[in-house]
């Protein structure tokens, strides 16, 4: 897989737009997230309890991990995962961003002892966003999941790189003095 990661070609410009991104793999992808009636969720029943959204950032993750290389043509697609540091494509939603790391972490982690259930949900996320794709035209309307994701990005705790941040005041060291 690394062999095809050097051969990804990205634009120059920094902004994603509407013809980086495979369409109908994103649609593939919020579909699964946000239409649980549209593929056979097996194994996934170990991640039940997330979000949608947390559950498309697992999706685009997993599919880094568990997918195949032509899956990378469209590299910009994995934006949608987290977003960007600098607002683009959208701020980072951080508690989802926490969530999906929470999630690799026990995956990981059971993983190491001998349970593989969580792992496997994780491979069968990229499975099943690509049975999306074969059997269904989920195609994404890019300008409304931008808006959207703009729009939800501050309401899971979004930041960018510009935002202010609150910086801790002197209390600790008034302990000293």
């Amino acid at each position: 897989m690394m062999k095809e990661i050097r051969n990804i070609i990205m634009p120059r410009r920094h902004d994603v737009t509407e013809k980086d991104v495979n369409l109908k793999r994103l649609g593939g992808v919020l579909a699964l997230a946000y239409d649980r009636g549209l593929a056979d969720f097996e194994g996934l029943l170990l991640l039940e309890g997330l979000g949608p959204r947390t559950m498309q950032s697992l999706a685009l993750v997993s599919e880094v991990i568990y997918g195949t290389p032509t899956r990378f043509d469209d590299p910009a697609r994995f934006s949608f995962a987290h977003g960007g540091k600098d607002g683009n494509p959208f701020p980072v939603p951080l508690k989802v961003y926490d969530e999906t790391i929470d999630q690799l972490k026990k995956a990981v982690n059971r993983a190491k002892m001998g349970h593989d259930d969580r792992r496997l949900a994780l491979k069968g996320l990229a499975r099943a966003a690509q049975a999306i794709e074969e059997r269904h035209d989920p195609s994404a309307d890019f300008e409304r999941v931008i808006e959207k994701e703009v729009r939800e990005s501050r309401r899971q705790g979004g930041r960018t790189v510009f935002d202010k941040v609150e910086k801790p005041g002197d209390e600790q060291l008034t302990l000293f003095k």
